[in-house]
């Protein structure tokens, strides 16, 4: 049976284990990473769009996280709107700040467009630090609420971690979308050749910009989630560790295609937890290390491209 063949009964048994994952999985702590994986996979995924499919590396991506986390907390808590009214607004939010950050910074390449999404991010985390009105500053905002359906509270692992696996859903099914159509097509021609591609008729800085734009508001649904899952939010979510996690993870699993993230965020949310659980701090840095560097060595094309390959 060819590679072909396997693709459909495999994507199958993996939607089935998804799906009845709560039966099996008793341990809540056990759950609670599976819903930190969750989360991690939308994240590495709208990642994935810019560095995977437009080769620009964005190492500024958890200000989008950041902006959705916050959006959605600041809207529960100070407006006392609805968790289903917060997560459009706080995809909007991001996606707005993916626009601008994108029509300043795209047109800039390679490095250049390093340093501003960092600087960018550095920026918005400075924000959330020193505006206390809003943001309560490093004391951050607690209390979040956990997302309700009329009477009925999803404050659960469980039902947390079906609302998570719809989030995952809605953000593979939009990238693949989008990967598969015209769009997706242009972004791929850019990132092999843009001079070539611009000499076609393809507007490098507009499809540039869309990706930006998509990417950061698939940032600003993970940001949500993470906001109404962890009931808190505060200047740490602008960490710079978020973002090198999401690099290793799309990198990986396989920068470049749609099951890649997945993967990668699998495999990166659960690999720390065990290494903690094994060893030491000291040794579970060494080892994590360790793990990356073989990675690289062997899997230089990432998890997922080696496998199909």
């Amino acid at each position: 049976m060819t590679l072909g063949a396997l693709r459909r009964p495999a994507a199958a048994l993996l939607a089935l284990a998804a799906l009845t994952a709560p039966s099996w999985i008793v341990d809540p702590y056990f759950v609670h990473i599976v819903i930190m994986a969750g989360i991690f996979a939308v994240l590495a995924l709208s990642l994935n769009l810019l560095l995977g499919y437009t080769g620009q590396l964005s190492l500024g991506h958890a200000a989008f996280f950041g902006i959705g986390a916050y959006t959605s907390a600041l809207i529960t808590l100070r407006l006392e709107w609805s968790f289903w009214l917060a997560l459009p607004a706080a995809m909007l939010a991001a996606g707005l700040a993916g626009w601008a950050i994108g029509r300043l910074a795209l047109k800039l390449r390679g490095a250049y467009f390093v340093l501003v999404t960092i600087s960018f991010a550095g920026v918005i985390a400075l924000v959330s630090i020193n505006w206390m009105d809003l943001t309560n500053g490093p004391l951050g905002l607690p209390g979040v609420p956990a997302p309700a359906i009329g009477p009925w509270s999803l404050k659960s692992k469980t039902a947390y971690y079906y609302l998570v696996l719809a989030a995952v859903a809605l953000a593979y099914l939009t990238c693949r979308r989008l990967v598969y159509s015209r769009v997706g097509r242009a972004f791929v021609a850019l990132r092999e050749n843009e001079p070539l591609a611009e000499s076609i008729g393809i507007d490098g800085t507009h499809y540039l910009v869309v990706a930006a734009v998509v990417s950061a508001t698939l940032a600003g649904l993970a940001g949500s989630l993470y906001a109404h899952y962890t009931r808190f939010v505060s200047p740490e979510v602008f960490l710079f560790t978020y973002t090198v996690t999401m690099v290793i993870m799309v990198v990986a699993g396989g920068k470049g295609t749609l099951a890649g993230p997945l993967v990668g965020a699998v495999l990166f949310t659960v690999l720390p937890e065990a290494l903690r659980a094994a060893t030491s701090w000291q040794w579970q840095m060494l080892a994590y290390g360790a793990i990356l560097i073989l990675f690289t060595l062997f899997l230089p094309r990432g998890i997922v491209p080696t496998l199909f390959r």
